[in-house]
């Protein structure tokens, strides 16, 4: 009996014994701990772990390299989380890696993503500290679509306003009236029109331009021709000395003008007894209408004088020589 007894408390210690250790390799392995394999340490601070736990799996690139081993609180806003890493990945992490928080699938557990840095670096070592990445968290997203969807409804607000006043304005009459397309349709058609007309005007100036430089027509010859250039400046040097002249003779002029009216004022002179004296003036008109009588009588006299006999032959000598002279 007594052996019996200790056949049984020993049955029972052992398969308490096997039990416990069922229990821990369910618990390692559900702790991801790689039993067979030996681990080192890399740490990450966080502001926030948005739900992460111990035992939650650290990934690299999107592969398996770990567990998150434990969880400590450095202050109120910094939060240290230690990694146990696979010594397999190890020689791939660089020490500008970097560690964020993101979630397994959509709706899975937390878990370390380490991503690699954009340039090379040296390795981790144990008990490196890599730089974290800030996740934004669902309750800031929340907010932030909750902000998106109030602004989305003033935007529909506004634009349900806009629309009812377009509905509601002339310019909807504008656009269902049917005459206004053909109205549009040509006066489209006279822009184009006038459009055409323009580059016509516009390459027709081109070749004007073009046979100026060249030196053709009036115009270019004025530009390019340089004797011509030399014509017209001393031209234009001849008309300005005639008009020095012409300023210096109509100086002249005032002065003598000045000084016959000043000698018309003081009475001196035979000009002054021609304009002022009226009897000298009745006199020469008087003189002026003898002279003209005796001019006449004269002609009378020389008349009659050709119809003389005495005279005839001479007079008749004197208009043939002068019709051979002409």
């Amino acid at each position: 009996m007594a052996n019996q007894g200790e056949n049984h408390i020993k049955l029972g210690v052992f398969v308490l014994t096997g039990l416990s250790v069922l229990i821990l390799s369910f618990y390692l392995i559900g702790k991801n701990h790689n039993l067979f394999g030996s681990n080192f340490r890399i740490r990450a601070r966080f502001s926030n772990l948005n739900g992460l736990t111990e035992g939650n799996n650290v990934q690299f690139s999107g592969i398996q390299a770990g567990t998150v081993k434990t969880i400590n609180m450095i202050n109120d806003t910094t939060i240290e989380v230690t990694m146990l890493i696979d010594n397999k990945i190890k020689s791939f992490i660089r020490r500008n890696a970097i560690a964020s928080i993101g979630t397994e699938g959509l709706m899975g557990n937390k878990i370390v993503n380490i991503l690699p840095g954009k340039v090379a670096g040296p390795p981790v070592s144990e008990g490196d500290l890599l730089a974290a990445e800030r996740m934004v968290s669902t309750d800031e997203m929340l907010q932030t679509l909750s902000k998106t969807n109030s602004n989305i409804a003033q935007i529909s607000e506004a634009i349900k306003a806009t629309v009812l006043k377009i509905n509601t304005s002339s310019l909807m009459d504008l656009a269902n009236d049917k005459r206004i397309g053909p109205s549009v349709r040509s006066s489209l058609l006279r822009v184009e029109k006038a459009a055409g007309n323009a580059a016509q005007v516009t390459a027709g100036l081109n070749e004007l331009i073009r046979g100026i430089k060249n030196g053709r027509g009036a115009a270019g010859v004025l530009i390019s021709d340089t004797a011509l250039a030399g014509n017209l400046q001393m031209a234009i040097l001849k008309i300005r000395k005639a008009s020095d002249n012409a300023d210096r003779l109509t100086q002249q002029l005032n002065s003598l003008t000045q000084t016959i009216d000043q000698r018309l004022n003081q009475g001196d002179g035979s000009l002054n007894v021609l304009l002022k004296d009226s009897v000298f003036a009745q006199n020469l008109k008087q003189t002026m209408e003898n002279l003209k009588k005796g001019t006449d009588g004269f002609n009378q006299n020389m008349e009659a004088l050709k119809h003389n006999f005495l005279f005839r032959g001479f007079f008749k000598k004197q208009e043939r020589e002068k019709a051979k002279q002409k």
